[in-house]
């Protein structure tokens, strides 16, 4: 759109007497907060520490004000992104401008910026011009949308406008005409033109129909994306969370969802977006860190990605088959199985249940303690059962006792009647049943006081299982092993899988695929912690995980609320991650789970995806390759190099042309952190930049200029990419080979550069 337009000149109009009544608002609220603050002081000093019902409810009138006054002051410089005109039916056209928060005028009512999430906002992203509808609480509202307006903002004032469908300024998907590509706007592809940071950012601006579908499905069916690199699938789930908590914002919080992560170093990446989106108290984590919370252990654990690491840098073949066997068969539906057997043996030595009895009596007969525990409850976890037990027995305690006390009165008094019947009245016989007497009173008061204690001690010591303990003895007692796993694990493995457990145990150190196992153990024993359960749980990288641990993640969510993104083109953890999503559809979800495909890459140019492609085929997957959109740029440019001297050089020469672009980012990327550091060392010698060598257990991410693992790359984007070594010994015709060199490959946004020594990788 030309900025001499009439358009323009209106819409610059109107953001102008947007931003004057953002400062009015402004204005406003910060008088009521004061106002407040001011009160809650007065309130505090005059309830002296106690409790307040007036000072309460002002704290949360604070709390309320301060997020307003917050979010008018992020609004001031770009209150909307867009502008759509609609028309609902029998009424007039209106213009709705859609921001990424919505605000109000506090004297009116009247919403002059919509909400992104809000239902008419999604005529926006989804809606096509003429007649269309949109879903709101109340049912579908009919229509006429007549314009979807995108607004660009430059250093904080309105730079141009885009209005779909009109403007001549659109580009094919792969810079031709031919008919069969897809009209993709310009406004799109300047924003992704821009230089990446390092933190993830919210794009609530430029989603596009398809990601949109995702953010706003329904929240109680699980939703599985297989997203292809650099289609925004860690974005669109973050941005569902976003759109979730709006649409349930009077049953859902931060904090009743779950993000789990891949790493450490992913999380700070992603650190910035759900903040940024008005998101808050949402608890994200690494699925390690998880598990150690809820067994409430502190404990060194070997990663997924240190293991992967070894398993990258060893020659010992039969090592290397060992480790990836252990793994692949602790995250299977076999080991399940295995663990289930488990459980109904502990069942079984646990219902070897005796009569809870005090004295000679008995309170609660053993055959009733067994029906309870092996049939009336056991759909429940066994510790939870037997909480369950001692509650229901507990409430028959007192009449038990009393029923105890009256067979002692019924014998005692058969005593005294002998007694009187068969002794003069006299001292003598008055002394004998006052001993009697206390003899019974003093057996009664006997039995109150054992009969509580004994039913105590009963359950504390039936109870007392130790769930690490338990997963040892698995392994450590071998008629048990060998039933629960009914020999479905061959020998010499198994062997090996006992041999490293027992001396993880004794180093103090727990790995991360014992983690799922030991929880799964808990969870059926202990049941989950409230504090544990969530309304929603998002996984990323999901490929990654095994199918026991995603079946760990369903004990702790209510509904199967999930969000589950990920790439099976990127399953570097190739030994215990998923296949296909077949399994996961069939045998973790019983197929009640939607499925969405994202086969749009934003991230990259289509010279770089292309190049990519090339691996991706060559997977034994079925994947669709990813399709590049919008952008050209330079091939990726291979270069033969002999020695580190020459790496430097050409690297500076790459330096310089990232920051001539106006870029940041590059990423030298080695296969192991072990080549990593000794790129590292190179560099120090012969390279006149700073490089920052990233190591595993690393949280803090600044992308400028790094050196990092290729399998710690998942996730992240840098606006050059710089590979090391692809040559065919690092990158060879294995299946691992092939997905990471495809990591590798994807994760640049403008500019690649593949370097190898010796004789190129056969993938490329």
């Amino acid at each position: 759109m030309k900025h001499e337009s009439i358009e323009f000149k209106v819409e610059i109009e109107k953001l102008q007497n947007t931003r004057t009544w953002i400062k009015e608002e402004l204005e406003n609220v910060s008088n009521s907060e004061e106002e407040l603050k001011s009160k809650i002081s007065s309130l505090k000093k005059a309830s002296k520490g106690g409790y307040n019902e007036e000072l309460e409810t002002s704290i949360k009138l604070y709390e309320i004000v301060h997020k307003s006054l917050e979010k008018y002051k992020e609004a001031i410089n770009q209150p909307y992104f867009a502008r759509i005109d609609f028309r609902e039916f029998r009424k007039e056209k209106e213009r709705y401008y859609i921001g990424k928060f919505g605000l109000g005028d506090s004297k009116t009512g009247e919403e002059v910026v919509i909400d992104w999430r809000a239902p008419i906002a999604d005529l926006y992203y989804s809606g096509t011009q003429g007649e269309t509808y949109y879903v709101a609480p109340i049912g579908a509202i009919n229509g006429e949308l007549s314009l979807k307006r995108k607004f660009l903002y430059k250093s904080n004032e309105l730079k141009d406008i885009f209005d779909e469908g009109i403007n001549d300024i659109i580009i094919r998907a792969f810079g031709d005409d031919s008919e069969g590509n897809a009209l993709i706007d310009e406004f799109l592809r300047i924003n992704l033109e821009e230089s990446t940071g390092s933190k993830l950012k919210e794009v609530v601006a430029t989603i596009q129909k398809e990601q949109n579908d995702i953010i706003r499905a329904e929240k109680n069916m699980p939703i599985i994306v297989q997203g292809s690199a650099g289609s925004g699938k860690t974005t669109i789930a973050l941005h569902r969370l976003a759109y979730l908590l709006y649409r349930y914002k009077n049953k859902l919080s931060g904090e009743d969802i779950l993000v789990i992560a891949p790493n450490k170093l992913f999380l700070d990446y992603i650190s910035e977006v759900l903040p940024n989106l008005g998101v808050e108290k949402v608890k994200q984590v690494t699925f390690e860190d998880m598990c150690l919370e809820v067994l409430g252990i502190k404990s060194k654990v070997y990663t997924k990605d240190k293991k992967l690491a070894d398993i990258l840098e060893s020659s010992d073949e039969a090592y290397v088959k060992y480790v990836t066997n252990s793994s692949k068969v602790k995250g299977s539906v076999v080991f399940r199985t295995i663990l289930d057997r488990y459980l109904k043996i502990i069942e079984r030595e646990d219902s070897k249940i005796e009569d809870i009895k005090v004295q000679d009596y008995i309170l609660f007969e053993s055959k009733e303690i067994k029906r309870l525990y092996s049939k009336d409850l056991s759909n429940m976890p066994i510790n939870k059962r037997k909480d369950e037990i001692k509650r229901y027995l507990g409430l028959k305690l007192n009449e038990k006792i009393v029923s105890i006390l009256e067979r002692i009165d019924f014998l005692y008094e058969y005593n005294i009647a002998r007694i009187k019947k068969t002794m003069e009245d006299g001292a003598e016989r008055r002394n004998k049943l006052i001993e009697v007497y206390n003899e019974r009173d003093e057996k009664k008061n006997e039995i109150k006081l054992q009969s509580r204690k004994l039913f105590e001690n009963y359950f504390e010591a039936w109870k007392g299982i130790d769930t690490k303990g338990l997963y040892l003895k698995l392994f450590n007692e071998e008629s048990i092993f060998e039933e629960a796993t009914a020999n479905k694990i061959p020998s010499s493995l198994a062997a090996y899988m006992k041999k490293i457990l027992n001396e993880d145990n004794e180093k103090g150190v727990i790995d991360s695929d014992d983690l799922a196992a030991i929880l799964y153990i808990k969870f059926n024993i202990d049941g989950v912690p409230e504090k544990f359960k969530y309304s929603h749980i998002v996984i990323d990288e999901v490929q990654d995980y095994s199918l026991l641990q995603l079946m760990i993640a369903r004990f702790m969510v209510y509904g199967d609320s999930f969000t589950i993104v990920g790439d099976l083109g990127q399953g570097i953890y190739y030994y215990k991650g998923i296949e296909d999503w077949s399994k996961v559809i069939t045998e973790v979800f019983n197929n009640e789970v939607n499925y969405a495909p994202l086969g749009q890459s934003y991230r990259s140019t289509i010279e770089i995806i292309e190049f990519a492609n090339v691996v991706l085929k060559k997977q034994k997957n079925s994947l669709e390759p990813a399709k590049p959109v919008l952008r050209h740029g330079n091939k990726p440019e291979v270069i033969n190099f002999s020695k580190g001297k020459e790496f430097a050089d050409k690297l500076e020469e790459i330096v310089q042309e990232v920051k001539a672009l106006g870029k940041k980012s590059v990423a030298i990327i080695g296969r192991t952190h072990k080549e990593c550091k000794k790129i590292n060392e190179v560099l120090k010698k012969y390279s006149n930049n700073n490089w920052k060598l990233v190591k595993e257990n690393d949280d803090i991410l600044n992308l400028d200029k790094i050196i990092i693992p290729s399998y710690m790359t998942k996730g992240l984007e840098f606006d050059c990419s710089v590979i090391y070594n692809c040559n065919s010994e690092n990158y060879g015709e294995n299946e691992l080979d092939k997905k990471l060199l495809y990591v590798v490959l994807t994760r640049a946004l403008h500019l690649e550069y593949v370097f190898y020594n010796g004789d190129i990788s056969p993938l490329i």
